[in-house]
């Protein structure tokens, strides 16, 4: 039987803040929708069974690590990254390009040769062009590939943001010959350029130009303030196609979530919610919850009795207290599937409230309180 083709469609709106549906052949995905991280080929602390009770439709691998241990050909040989870790839904792949700026302390950009760093395993030198990304990607047979770009940190030196936009243009070009056609699968350009108005519209036109399948904002999780990355979004908000999906890589917190839907952002993906689970910090829908706090060793209340997952409350904030004061990994488990299903939950009532007209009230809300 054939695979069913990508497509995006735009199902209603609210100013900016879109309903939408991504089609792939593995499933269909509702957006504005969240994406937990399985950066080495698991969710931490969680089993795909329960990812998946949280609604969670899609999740995130990593090509960086992925390509370091185990490396793709264990996981070719596997079957594909499915397979490998026995997950069914659509799964979108970084190009790595993050990690290395990120993660190697020993690393140098090359027009032609892409990206050369040392593993921050144990030194191993690597080659990443954006031929061999692809690559890496399509052999993982993740269903979301993302081009190679060069993601440069914060900076206010115009000049050098403006020589790595261009770069990740030049490799943007590549990923695209790479890529080829694969109409079951999609390639998502990424936009650069900084804090920069004119480098990011510069950054979006070029890639409209190659047509891809979707458009990422990147280089806005590198240390700006919110108010900084709301205004990148703000730049290009009337510049986006309509007609295809927006996706802010690496965002965020619940507040960045709600202010990027605001401004047409329909994809996110982030390490917090699970990363803060395991050191005892609870995302609920009354606020943040460090688990750790005295004040809970003798409060039997759940940790969020609005959570709608009923199962998430049966272990009190006393328990859960005593699971992180003894280090019993029971407790970074409960906590990392408590956030993931508050994130998706938040995503659940920002679509409803796109549905019904009503999202500037829930914005408005909630935007300063989670």
């Amino acid at each position: 039987m054939a695979l069913k083709n990508f497509a995006f469609k735009v199902l209603n709106s609210d100013k900016y803040a879109r309903n939408g549906l991504i089609e792939t052949h593995r499933g269909n995905i509702k957006t504005p929708a969240f994406m937990p991280v399985g950066t080495q080929a698991t969710v931490k602390a969680c089993t795909i069974e329960d990812i998946k009770k949280t609604g969670s439709e899609i999740i995130l691998g990593n090509t960086y690590h992925l390509m370091i241990r185990p490396g793709v050909e264990r996981i070719k040989k596997a079957g594909g990254l499915h397979k490998f870790m026995n997950c069914d839904l659509p799964i979108l792949t970084d190009s790595g390009g993050f990690q290395v700026m990120s993660l190697s302390k020993l690393n140098k950009i090359d027009k032609d040769k892409g990206a050369i760093f040392n593993s921050h395993v144990d030194g191993k030198k690597f080659y990443l062009s954006p031929e061999e990304s692809i690559k890496i990607q399509l052999g993982l047979n993740s269903d979301i590939v993302m081009i190679m770009d060069e993601c440069p940190k914060k900076s206010e030196d115009y000049d050098l943001i403006n020589k790595s936009m261009k770069l990740s243009i030049h490799w943007a070009e590549r990923s695209k010959k790479a890529f080829g056609k694969n109409p079951h699968k999609a390639l998502f350009g990424i936009i650069q350029g900084g804090l920069f108005k004119d480098l990011r519209i510069r950054s979006l036109k070029e890639l409209l130009s190659l047509n891809f399948d979707g458009y990422a904002i990147g280089g806005l999780a590198v240390g700006e303030t919110q108010d900084e990355m709301f205004q990148v979004l703000d730049f290009l908000k009337d510049e986006l196609p309509f007609d295809k999906p927006h996706y802010l890589m690496g965002v965020g917190t619940p507040s960045d979530i709600l202010g990027a839907v605001k401004r047409g952002v329909d994809m996110f993906d982030c390490v917090m919610p699970t990363r803060s689970g395991r050191t005892g910090l609870a995302f609920t829908w009354n606020g943040r919850i460090n688990i750790r706090n005295s004040k809970y060793q003798n409060d039997n209340t759940p940790l969020d009795e609005n959570c709608k997952n009923l199962n998430l409350n049966k272990y009190s904030k006393n328990y859960l207290n005593h699971l992180f004061n003894t280090n019993e990994i029971l407790g970074s488990m409960i906590l990392t599937l408590n956030n993931i299903n508050f994130y998706q939950e938040l995503m659940s009532e920002i679509r409803n409230n796109i549905a019904k007209g009503t999202f500037e009230e829930f914005h408005n809300k909630y935007i300063n309180k989670l």
